[in-house]
């Protein structure tokens, strides 16, 4: 019975993923992008994995799954914050169409949307 439920999930995630790939693709900056593919892809990660314990059961591979989701729904949005927090902390310009920075604003600094590009 639960055959079917295991299939659904799995393509779900499978579509989750891809548009987590498109974002990564089609946003304009490194925090976008990173927003993208974090909430997406940790989604549709789970929702594989998920979809893989649904399949096999209470079986060494389905218990392998689940610790698997646990680990990833921890880990990949915290890795996630640590590396975008480090980007705007070193300096990577936000979007230049961005329209408020509230983290360098908290931080009593010059914002980086005002900063002139290079190019």
């Amino acid at each position: 019975m639960t055959e079917p439920l295991g299939w659904v999930f799995i393509i779900a995630g499978v579509i989750f993923n891809v548009l987590g790939c498109l974002g990564l693709v089609r946003f304009p900056d490194l925090y976008n992008r990173m927003q993208a593919a974090t909430k997406s892809v940790t989604l549709g990660t789970c929702g594989i994995l998920f979809g893989i314990f649904l399949q096999t059961g209470f079986s060494a591979l389905g218990i392998k799954a689940l610790v698997a989701v646990l680990f990833v729904v921890i880990n990949l949005p915290v890795a996630s914050h640590a590396l975008s927090r480090g980007s705007l902390i070193n300096g990577v310009k936000l979007w230049k169409k961005t329209i408020k920075d509230e983290f360098t604003e908290d931080r009593g600094g010059a914002s980086i949307i005002d900063t002139e590009d290079p190019e």
